[in-house]
């Protein structure tokens, strides 16, 4: 596995396996919603989202930093009540020291200690290689960004447990370059956990893909809830039936992709 994944995959994959367990999975059921739950969705939805982030440390990630290694690298998310600094640090192939800065107003990367100029498309490619890391690492913390537009979908019942169906899409103006990527979360109904999700992303132009994710290995670092993930997908799910995927989770037929993996993860306070 090289050093570097691509960008495709750090935007929307990477996780992995475990499908013989599968085996014992009962079936899902859903609830579809209401033409009345369809109208108050939005409303519902930013409600439901507040408490998640709530319940998974969104209030101490505001003022803190969250340390991590990621595929041979080592991240750094500094928050402080709206600001932020992402920071990325590898070794390269010739055993240079590469850090990329990602921040509410600069964006730059280093080599040695030294900035390096990059070109346009670095640019881009930095900023959503490190911006999306972030993004999964913390979920559901950036689902309170302006550009979310959220609608709760009914309640599915996985493996014996109610979870709220929540659809997530994002604004052309601050949704970023995947701005037209589709997400479907479940949170448990009881305790807003975030045990599963489904993403369709290359919806704008680039090769089109969509994935599931559940979540295991959960636990709780200085308050904030981590966790890692089985990637899943299946050839009869399309974009816009994402919502099928707990039924085919339930009948052992997905297929294996990767998983991913938080290792060394550090919360402390932001330093002041």
């Amino acid at each position: 596995m090289p050093l570097l994944p691509s960008q495709q995959e750090l935007r929307h994959g990477l996780l992995g396996a475990v499908a013989a367990l599968l085996l014992l999975v009962p079936a899902c059921t859903s609830d579809e919603p209401s033409m009345s739950e369809e109208s108050a969705g939005s409303m519902a939805a930013d409600s439901l989202l507040a408490e998640a982030i709530s319940a998974h440390g969104g209030g101490i990630i505001d003022t803190s930093v969250v340390a991590f290694t990621f595929r041979g690298a080592r991240f750094r998310l500094f928050h402080d009540h709206g600001q932020f600094r992402y920071e990325r640090i590898f070794m390269d192939t010739t055993g240079r020291r590469v850090r990329d800065v990602l921040s509410n107003d600069s964006l730059y990367r280093s080599v040695d200690g030294r900035v390096v100029d990059l070109s346009a498309d670095e640019r881009a490619a930095l900023n959503t290689t490190v911006n999306s890391v972030a993004y999964f690492a913390l979920l559901p913390y950036k689902l309170s960004d302006p550009a979310v537009n959220a609608r709760r979908l009914g309640i599915d019942t996985v493996r014996g447990t109610p979870y709220h169906r929540v659809e997530v899409t994002f604004a052309r103006e601050g949704g970023g370059q995947d701005w037209e990527d589709r997400f479907v979360y479940w949170f448990d109904t009881t305790d807003r956990s975030m045990d599963f999700l489904a993403y369709a992303y290359g919806l704008g132009g680039e090769e089109p893909g969509h994935r599931f994710r559940e979540a295991y290995n959960v636990r709780e670092v200085e308050g904030v809830r981590v966790a890692d993930y089985l990637n899943f997908t299946d050839s009869t799910i399309t974009p816009s039936t994402l919502e099928s995927y707990p039924d085919r989770f339930g009948q052992a037929s997905l297929k294996d992709v990767s998983r991913v993996e938080l290792d060394s993860i550090d919360v402390r306070p932001t330093p002041r």
